[in-house]
C-alpha cells in the first residue's frame, strides 16, 4: 500500500468524533486506508447481501455487534442503519467508534447531515497525489506518463494498462453506479455524455451546448453531471464570487477528478499521442487542478478553489482563499517559460491589492524557481503551489 496524505487527518477527527467518514470515487483507495488506519476495528463490507440483509432487517442487533466499533463499507447501500447509529454513538460516547465509506457522496452525505450531524467527520480520498507518489518513488518520470496513467491506486499497485483498466473501470461505473442513481434507458448515450464532458475539461460549463451535443435537454445533462458529481468523476470550480474589476462570467468550469480517465474518454491510447494532441493543454490543466484538490482535501479542508476572469479577458486559473488573503495560480502546459505568463496574474495583483498573496504559476517543465515576483513550480513539485 502506498502511504497515504489522508492519514494524519483520518488521525485527527478520529479523537474528536465518533463517526469518521470517507468518501471518494470508487477504487481510490477508500476501503484499503479504511483497514489500514483502523485495523483493530471489524470490518463489514454492506456489498455483502448477507450483511446487507442483516443491516436492513434488523439495524439494532446488527450494530450491537460492534462492542469497539466497526469499519462499514459502502454506507450508502443501508442509509437506514445511520439513524441507529446516531443513537449508539450517543449512547457509547467514544471517539472514533464508527468508519464510514462510501462512493456516492450525495446520498451518503445526505443521511448523513441528517443523522449524524455534530457526530461524523468527513474526509473525501481522491485517487493518489502526486506527492503520495514521488514519496514512494513511483511518480512516472515524465509528464505525458503522469497524464496518460492518472492515479488511481490499481495502475500503481497491479500489473495493468490504463487501456485495460479505464474501459473496465467505465463499464463497471456505468453499470453499477449509474444505474442506482438513475434511470437511464440508454446507456450508450450516457457514455456519449461522460466523454462530452471529458472533451470540455478545462472549460467553461455550457449546459445547452452540452446536451446538444449528446442529444438531450439542458435539464437532463444538469440532472446527468450532477450524476457524475456525485460519483467523483467530474467537479466544478465557480468563479469568485467578489469582483475585482467587472467579471465576465458567472458560469463554473469542469474538471475532472483523474486526469488519466479524461485522458482515456478522449480516445488517447498511448503516452506518444499526448505530445501533439489539441487537449494537452486542457488535460495539464486538469491534472494540477485535481492535485490541488486532493491537498486540501487530504488535509481536511474544503476545496475552496475558485477561477477569476475580467471583461477584458484577463483570467486567473485558479484562486485559492486562505486566512492570510488570496492566492493566483495560473497553470501552463509548456515546458520553457515565456515571458508573457505572469501578464495575468500582474493584472490580478493589481485589481486584489493588498489581499494578492505571492502568486504562483505551475508549469510542464521541471525547474521550480521564483521570477518577476511570481514563485514558479514544475508540473512535479505541484503539490508544494499552495500556501
Amino acid at each position: 500500500m502506498i502511504p497515504r496524505a489522508a492519514t494524519p487527518t483520518l488521525e485527527r477527527l478520529a479523537k474528536g468524533f465518533p463517526v469518521i467518514v470517507i468518501s471518494g470515487p470508487r477504487q481510490s483507495g477508500k476501503t484499503t486506508l479504511a483497514k489500514s488506519v483502523f485495523s483493530h476495528k471489524t470490518y463489514v463490507s454492506l456489498e455483502n447481501p448477507d450483511e446487507r440483509a442483516f443491516a436492513l432487517e434488523d439495524p439494532k442487533r446488527f450494530l450491537q455487534r460492534f462492542s469497539d466499533g466497526a469499519v462499514l463499507d459502502e454506507v450508502q447501500r443501508c442509509p437506514e442503519l445511520l439513524s441507529w447509529l446516531q443513537g449508539l454513538v450517543d449512547e457509547r460516547g467514544i471517539m472514533g467508534d464508527f468508519v464510514l465509506t462510501g462512493s456516492a457522496q450525495f446520498d451518503l452525505m445526505a443521511g448523513v447531515t441528517q443523522s449524524l450531524a455534530g457526530r461524523a467527520a468527513r474526509v473525501e480520498l481522491l485517487p493518489l497525489s502526486a506527492s503520495e507518489l514521488a514519496a514512494a518513488h513511483q511518480l512516472p518520470e515524465d509528464l505525458n506518463t503522469a497524464l496518460f496513467q492518472g492515479g488511481y491506486p490499481a495502475l500503481y499497485d497491479r500489473k495493468l494498462t490504463p487501456q485495460d483498466w479505464f474501459a473496465n473501470y467505465i463499464a463497471t461505473y456505468l453499470e453499477r453506479d449509474v444505474r442506482q442513481l438513475i434511470t437511464v434507458r440508454d446507456l450508450s448515450q450516457f457514455q456519449t455524455f461522460v466523454k462530452m464532458c471529458a472533451a470540455r475539461s478545462g472549460q467553461l460549463l455550457n449546459l445547452t451546448s452540452l446536451g446538444a451535443d449528446c442529444g438531450v435537454s439542458s435539464v437532463t445533462a444538469k440532472h446527468w453531471l450532477s450524476v457524475l458529481e456525485a460519483s467523483y468523476i467530474v467537479t466544478l470550480l465557480q468563479p469568485h464570487h467578489r469582483n475585482f474589476g467587472k467579471r465576465l462570467v458567472k458560469a463554473p468550469k469542469l474538471y475532472f477528478c483523474d486526469v488519466g480517465l479524461a485522458a482515456w474518454l478522449l480516445g488517447i491510447r498511448d503516452v506518444s499521442t499526448l505530445d501533439t494532441h489539441s487537449a494537452r493543454g486542457a488535460l495539464f490543466e486538469t491534472y494540477v487542478v485535481s492535485e490541488l484538490t486532493k491537498q486540501r482535501l487530504n488535509a481536511g479542508q474544503p476545496r475552496d478553489l475558485y477561477f477569476w476572469r475580467d471583461s477584458a479577458g484577463y483570467e486567473v486559473d485558479v484562486l485559492i482563499e486562505s486566512a492570510q488573503g488570496l492566492q493566483a495560480i495560473e497553470i501552463k502546459s509548456g515546458s520553457t517559460f515565456a515571458s508573457d505568463w505572469p501578464d495575468g496574474l500582474k493584472k490580478w495583483q493589481k485589481f486584489a491589492g493588498d489581499e494578492s498573496l505571492q502568486p504562483t504559476l505551475v508549469y510542464g517543465g521541471t525547474q521550480s524557481y521564483a521570477r518577476e515576483g511570481v514563485q514558479v513550480w514544475g508540473w512535479q513539485d505541484v503539490g508544494k503551489a499552495m500556501v
